[in-house]
């Protein structure tokens, strides 16, 4: 007699499911996820390098050298603030840590050019003393940016600057003096210069030497060569207010990922004008509001395997996304942040899901340009795409398609990258190019004056 063949149920009770499992794949290239997850973590290997304590010695010798260097340009004729506050972010501008605009901009290469690169930050005026909401006068200029009227500042600021300012005559005879970006980024660079050749009249033994000082647009790029390190420093000028701008009050009505985790005097604690225009804004005038001080606390709340997927996404996009320059790294920061807020935090603090971000980062990119929309985390109104032709941004999209097509080929190419630059690094090293030239103390002058340790009192920070 015949037994009648386990129904599936019966089957899989019985422990006779011999139903194959299958690797988790992802769907639209058929790459492996975890194979995803190891590229990933091995590009996050060779990018972030760990540094030994001479590296870290030469790292504190180029920022000592350039606070210095900062200190004697204020004492030139006074301009900037005595007591200032200056933001370091690790990663240079052409990195996303500000959002400038990066086609002004040569190109630099780490391994080639420098081995480590910052930004930092310099507030050639600062408005630190209200306490209320700040209203820019944006009359003149797109979302996001704004003219800045020397009104707001006493007499004296007003005859310190004037040089710097374009002039506006009212019909009622009174004189406006608009704060000129473009105008301060040239005394910076001019006033840098004359302090780097007084520097090399007088040469200290064991101080960085100074390979290249270039004027982009309205940053100053400087490369140091520290040791046996090439240190690239992106100088930005800057104007410093502490609080929050008007424009931007309603983003603070909103829920976000980092409530409960950091206070909201922590994110609102200030805000920056950085010497960036408009597509059709005034070059001469306009600024453009930043928020890297609050950028730089929101990064605490960022789980480090999404970190880890931004860093590679970034390193694929910045080459393949290069001409023309449309998209920079800091479109992809705010979509991140953007994707923080739509996500539950226990998703997105998963260690094993860098794949899953990497593609989803990917996806977020291309649904921004295809629909040329990509709004700013702080103030959601501007849309940072709006000036793009049709043309360029379904160009960008098609080469992303490339990408979310093969993203482990892509990750293999951006890993040879870092690995390429890593060895360029170790061997002029070993070749010790960049040895140390003679250059400043670091206060250019008496330790003990107050001017130089007011002027070193910095917000530093890691972006």
């Amino acid at each position: 007699m015949k037994m009648a063949a386990p129904t599936a149920s019966k089957a899989a009770s019985l422990g006779c499911n011999n139903k194959p499992t299958f690797p988790e794949l992802d769907f639209r290239s058929g790459a492996r996820v975890e194979e995803l997850n190891k590229l990933i973590q091995e590009f996050t290997k060779h990018d972030q390098r760990e540094y030994d304590d001479q590296r870290a010695l030469e790292i504190h010798t180029a920022k000592d050298f350039i606070f210095s260097m900062l200190g004697m340009v204020q004492k030139l004729d006074q301009k900037l603030p005595v007591a200032n506050e200056y933001l370091l972010l690790s990663g240079g501008v052409r990195e996303g840590v500000v959002d400038l605009d990066l086609d002004e901009l040569n190109v630099y290469a780490r391994g080639t050019d420098y081995d480590m690169d910052f930004t930092l930050l310099v507030p050639a005026l600062k408005l630190h003393d209200r306490n209320q909401p700040v209203t820019l006068d944006m009359r003149h200029s797109a979302l996001c940016h704004s003219w800045l009227s020397l009104r707001l500042f006493d007499e004296g600021t007003i005859s310190k600057w004037k040089d710097c300012c374009t002039i506006v005559d009212h019909i009622n005879g009174a004189t406006n003096y608009f704060f000129s970006p473009t105008k301060v980024a040239d005394w910076f660079y001019d006033s840098i210069s004359i302090v780097l050749s007084e520097i090399q009249k007088k040469p200290q033994r064991g101080m960085p030497k100074v390979e290249k000082v270039e004027k982009n647009g309205t940053i100053i790029s400087i490369i140091l060569g520290v040791g046996s390190s090439r240190m690239l420093y992106d100088i930005v000028p800057v104007v410093s207010f502490k609080g929050w701008p008007a424009v931007a009050q309603s983003w603070l009505m909103e829920n976000h990922f980092w409530d409960g985790k950091i206070t909201e005097e922590e994110v609102i604690s200030g805000f920056y004008l950085v010497p960036a225009c408009s597509f059709k804004g005034k070059k001469d005038n306009e600024w453009r509001l930043s928020f890297a001080r609050s950028e730089v606390q929101l990064k605490k709340c960022i789980s480090s395997s999404l970190m880890q997927a931004y860093q590679a996404c970034k390193a694929i996009i910045i080459k393949l996304l290069s001409r023309p320059k449309a998209i920079s790294p800091y479109h992809l920061r705010s979509m991140m942040l953007w994707a923080c807020d739509r996500l539950p935090a226990n998703y997105l603090a998963q260690e094993d899901y860098a794949a899953h971000f990497l593609l989803g980062l990917i996806d977020d990119l291309q649904h921004c340009l295809v629909n040329k929309m990509c709004p700013n985390y702080f103030i959601p109104q501007c849309n940072m795409l709006e000036h793009l032709s049709e043309e360029t941004v379904m160009l960008h999209a098609r080469k992303l398609s490339s990408v979310r097509s093969d993203p482990a080929e892509h990750l293999r190419t951006a890993i040879e990258h870092v690995k390429a630059a890593n060895r360029l690094t170790l061997e002029l090293q070993r070749r010790g190019s960049t040895t140390s030239i003679p250059s400043p103390q670091s206060d250019g002058g008496d330790p003990s004056q107050p001017d130089d340790r007011l002027a070193k009192k910095t917000a530093a920070a890691c972006d």
